[in-house]
């Protein structure tokens, strides 16, 4: 669904994409993990076609994605990470305008207004004006107009950043449920336990370059399954165990006190590159 062959952006001497190549499966929920200026944002806007690539290239649902490709860009709806709904407008308002640019005949934008706004539980809110929204309604409705003209493919550029944890778990769920309906989901986070939960194949990216992909539970199994923290030198450090029984031997030749946990995604990806997931920048 989604191919990226040596893919690279340069902005003078700053590689911000640098040789990037993956793919993503029809149906697959793919998460892109790595600190501020990883790159990850603009390989996003170049996928959908809003920055120019340097070179390589870049295949949605096998349509190449182009300064002039147009068709390209109807295969994809995105969610971006700033809120860049018009404030003075209706919820209703909104969606009718992005259903014009994509040139949908008012019948079928009238019907999949409604249909969609049901879908994100903001059936009661389409008269609302945007600038009367909590942060979490106006990502339900960003997340609707990026799905109004079916897209194949859904992308979302940290779209929870900013929320609650309960509006971001109700979010989680609706973006797991568009899943469910087909579309191949790509998504960039900071959050790192949003990845761990939502994402079938997760790539850390760190100075435009591919670290490794591959699933949650076998980046996570890679480093162990048990971790304990520990200071050391006025810094936290994790240490891993394959085993709860190994952990527990090692805490018994301690005098020292340690918080026993489970091993999880941002151990893995602090395990590659010694950053931290949205802290760090290159």
């Amino acid at each position: 669904m989604i191919r990226i062959d040596n893919l690279s952006k340069h902005y003078k001497s700053l590689k911000a994409v640098d040789g990037l190549s993956l793919h993503v499966k029809p149906g697959e929920l793919f998460a892109f993990l790595g600190p501020n200026g990883a790159g990850k944002t603009t390989t996003i806007r170049i996928m959908t076609g809003l920055t120019r690539r340097t070179s390589g290239t870049v295949t949605l649902n096998n349509i190449e994605v182009g300064p002039k490709s147009v068709t390209a860009r109807k295969q994809c709806g995105l969610v971006p990470q700033s809120i860049n709904l018009d404030r003075e407008l209706s919820v209703y308002e909104n969606l009718t305008i992005h259903g014009r640019l994509f040139r949908m005949g008012r019948a079928e934008r009238k019907q999949r207004i409604d249909e969609l706004l049901d879908y994100v539980e903001m059936g009661d809110r389409k008269e609302s004006l945007i600038k009367n929204l909590s942060g979490g309604m106006k990502r339900r409705v960003m997340i609707a107009r990026a799905l109004l003209h079916s897209p194949a493919i859904l992308f979302l550029d940290e779209p929870t950043v900013g929320l609650d944890p309960a509006i971001r778990r109700k979010i989680w769920a609706l973006i797991k449920k568009i899943q469910q309906q087909g579309t191949t989901v790509f998504l960039t986070t900071h959050y790192i336990e949003e990845a761990e939960f939502l994402a079938d194949r997760v790539a850390m990216i760190d100075k435009g370059k591919i670290i490794t992909v591959d699933t949650p539970r076998n980046l996570m199994e890679s480093i162990g399954s048990w971790a304990i923290d520990r200071f050391v030198d006025d810094d936290m450090r994790p240490q891993y165990f394959a085993s709860r029984k190994e952990a527990n031997d090692f805490i018994a030749t301690q005098s020292e006190s340690f918080t026993l946990r489970r091993v999880n995604l941002e151990d893995a990806f602090l395990s590659l590159t010694g950053k931290k997931v949205g802290k760090d920048k290159p």
